[in-house]
């Protein structure tokens, strides 16, 4: 079977070629790119969404749906749109039923890695803070201990940068914005994250001698949510095997990180 699943959009003109990251008769992890929606968004409903494409593509009988045979899909949790990385689909609805008891346990072990704003003093620390969503503006969550649903994540600190900190995430709940938002309540606002406090990143911030040529103006290294979901550990819900799907750190991350230990005294934790 094909290594990436090929979807295009009429409506926007735009195209993804989504890579495979784990396939199975019952399961399909790929990659999601940054800046694709998951599912469709009603207070947007003319933006592509991977889901919608998917469907389309199904209904259409494009080839990576033909060669698989495949007649449904359904995402198992959820991804954010600026948030790239390992998204896991079920390919009939027994499979999904297993996998929706299974993200509701807590057991899959999710693991993101962020850029944020600060340094964290400690090599590992914990936020448990109910979310719920603002009462005033739509889309945006906030800690709420009344009103807000359970949510915890804890966080692992990789590297010390000297206005910056790299993290690997793990959320043991599945909320919206958790992992933004805990890191805002926690001081420490994700990379490029306008809608809780985290300021974009520029190399003119980090490079004394930064100059820029005639004509050109100057992009943010990382210019979205600086959020990447990594690595989805779970039991097969079918096999009951253990499965492990890692996805690689996307180009902007990386380069950030590059220019980060280059001019910003970085250093890994003790």
């Amino acid at each position: 079977m094909s290594a990436a699943i090929k979807l295009s959009s009429p409506a926007t003109r735009e195209f993804w070629e989504i890579p495979v990251l784990f396939e199975d008769e019952h399961l399909l992890a790929l990659d999601k790119p940054s800046g694709l929606l998951l599912a469709p968004d009603h207070l947007a409903p003319e933006r592509p969404s991977l889901m919608s494409l998917l469907h389309a593509g199904i209904t259409a009988g494009k080839p990576w749906a033909r060669e698989r045979s495949l007649d449904y899909l359904s995402n198992a949790h959820r991804l954010d749109f600026e948030t790239s990385g390992v998204i896991l689909l079920a390919k009939n609805k027994p499979a999904l039923v297993a996998l929706a008891d299974l993200f509701g346990t807590e057991k899959p072990l999710k693991k993101f890695v962020s850029l944020a704003w600060g340094c964290a003093p400690a090599k590992n620390f914990e936020v448990d803070a109910a979310l719920a969503p603002h009462p005033l503006k739509i889309g945006e969550m906030r800690v709420n201990p009344k009103e807000g649903k359970k949510a915890r994540t804890e966080f692992e600190v990789l590297e010390r940068f000297s206005d910056w900190t790299l993290l690997r995430c793990f959320p043991l709940t599945e909320r919206t914005h958790q992992i933004r938002v805990h890191l805002k309540h926690a001081g420490f606002p994700v990379v490029a994250d306008e809608l809780y406090g985290g300021k974009k990143l520029w190399l003119s911030r980090l490079k004394k001698d930064f100059h820029l040529k005639l004509g050109r103006e100057e992009r943010p290294l990382i210019s979205r949510v600086a959020l990447h979901a990594e690595e989805l550990s779970l039991v097969h819900p079918v096999t009951n095997e253990t499965v492990a799907i890692k996805s690689d750190w996307p180009k902007d991350l990386r380069v950030a990180v590059k220019y980060l230990r280059q001019y910003a005294a970085g250093f890994a934790p003790e």
